[in-house]
């Protein structure tokens, strides 16, 4: 009898991970996500797997966002020694968002060190080093959107594009018990069927157990129309105000979007007298890496990107400032007027966002913009919810800058789209909502059943479930 076992993003957004159990398949993780929120050290840190990773046979990965894939490097220093089977184009964003994490993990890491050795207590072993990255990357297994291949005794897995970020895949996971078949459909994170770059999530109708995400169950996002109307209006209100734009963006998907659409604001003029930054070397990585696979996204918006040796980072905005030193990015503090400055991490929770808040968080001529979802416990979720004073290098800060929020340009499928994806299933499966904060999945799950008459569960952390 197959098991399901919720052992991560059960009633939250991060830390997706859930273990899959059955004679035909073995013991298969789908995801190994960290969950997000305070530094990296105290995160891991605090983290024990509820399950012997030497134990698990292999993992299937939905995609590269670190809330699904920044635990891998510790399960394999505890013991995992499986393949880690993903998408080709997530494979080639793993080095980048997996030795990445890995800095800011020992970076924060030695400062939790040193503040322990300042009160007489013993250093904190790491819990991974650059070795177990390394042999994460060896382990990974590309494979083609709906090419079927393998895994376990009886069991085969094909992945479906979710339209998400590049290479994010819908998990099918078809087993054979006691003559007979059973699919497991894990949806991943859908994508914004508005989004421009990403093709549409891939539609399936035929399953027993779907695992669905929730992220925006509870809402809809605003037109892109109405998005970019409203981010026109806030730089015109910022120049007139003598102030500077911060921008904190997910290095994969949300840097690529906003790229796209500034573009289009510059070619209007309304940039004219901007001065537009790209301050993060990871997402200078991963846009070069997008300009490789762009013949494969949604070329309805960008069809000359698609026919050429054209560059998101180069083509949208001609005199678009990449800061890839840390140098490069002190330097943009001495401007005062007219800077648009997108840096990393999206939720605010490291990188070089933090450092652009403590020159201009506290001084009410700027503005920040928050372009994706921000999960409970980040400094980014504090902001959206109205906190007037932060701590940040253990120091504190007034927040006087503007705190604005743009819906439109939000990577998940909001909550009519999660329905519409949903409802095609034919075979009427078992349904469990995951991936979500509580109040989105009780509205998700009331509209499901008054909508279409679907009941879907909500499990929680630690629940099993046979199917």
């Amino acid at each position: 009898m197959a098991t399901l076992t919720f052992h991560g993003a059960a009633q939250e957004v991060t830390g997706s991970c859930y273990l899959l159990e059955s004679p035909a398949i073995g013991r298969i993780l789908l995801d190994c996500g960290l969950h997000q929120g305070r530094d990296a050290a105290d995160r891991d840190g605090e983290t024990e797997f509820p399950f012997n990773p030497a134990a698990i046979d292999a993992v299937v990965l939905s995609h590269a966002h670190l809330d699904h894939s920044g635990m891998l490097p510790r399960l394999v220093h505890e013991g995992f020694d499986g393949p880690i089977y993903c998408t080709q184009a997530t494979a080639q964003l793993l080095p980048i968002m997996l030795r990445d994490a890995a800095n800011l993990y020992q970076r924060d890491l030695e400062k939790d060190n040193l503040r322990r050795s300042r009160r007489g207590l013993k250093p904190l072993k790491p819990q991974y080093g650059d070795k177990d990255v390394i042999k994460v990357l060896e382990s990974c297994r590309g494979q083609i959107y709906q090419e079927t291949f393998p895994i376990g005794s009886a069991a085969t897995v094909r992945f479906y594009d979710a339209g998400h970020i590049l290479g994010s895949a819908i998990v099918e996971i078809t087993l054979e018990e006691l003559e007979a078949k059973k699919r497991l459909v894990f949806s991943g994170d859908l994508g914004n069927k508005h989004a421009v770059l990403m093709n549409d999530p891939a539609v399936l109708n035929e399953a027993d157990l779907v695992l669905m995400e929730s992220t925006y169950g509870n809402r809809d996002h605003r037109s892109i129309e109405a998005t970019v109307d409203q981010l026109r209006d806030i730089l015109h209100q910022v120049w007139e105000k003598g102030g500077n734009v911060m921008i904190p963006a997910f290095a994969v998907g949300r840097t690529q979007e906003l790229l796209f659409y500034l573009g289009r604001l510059h070619r209007e003029g309304v940039l004219d007298n901007w001065q537009v930054f790209v301050d993060s070397p990871m997402a200078i990585e991963v846009t070069r890496l997008y300009d490789r696979w762009l013949h494969t996204l949604d070329c309805q918006d960008v069809k000359p990107l698609c026919s050429g040796d054209q560059s998101l980072l180069r083509d949208f905005i001609p005199h678009l400032k990449l800061s890839i030193t840390p140098q490069d990015s002190m330097a943009i503090n001495s401007i005062k007027r007219g800077a648009l400055i997108i840096a990393g991490s999206g939720m605010c929770t490291g990188g070089r966002i933090r450092h652009h808040f403590k020159q201009r968080i506290w001084d009410r001529r700027n503005t920040v913009v928050f372009v994706g979802f921000q999960a409970q416990g980040t400094l980014g979720r504090l902001l959206v919810d109205g906190k007037k004073h932060i701590k940040m290098f253990d120091q504190d800060f007034a927040v006087k800058a503007d705190i604005e929020t743009l819906g439109g340009f939000s990577a998940h499928a909001g909550q009519d789209e999660l329905i519409e994806w949903l409802s095609a299933f034919a075979s009427k499966p078992r349904v469990m909502l995951v991936h979500g904060e509580p109040v989105a999945l009780d509205a998700l799950a009331r509209k499901l059943w008054t909508d279409k008459q679907i009941r879907a569960e909500i499990p929680g952390l630690g629940q099993s479930i046979a199917f």
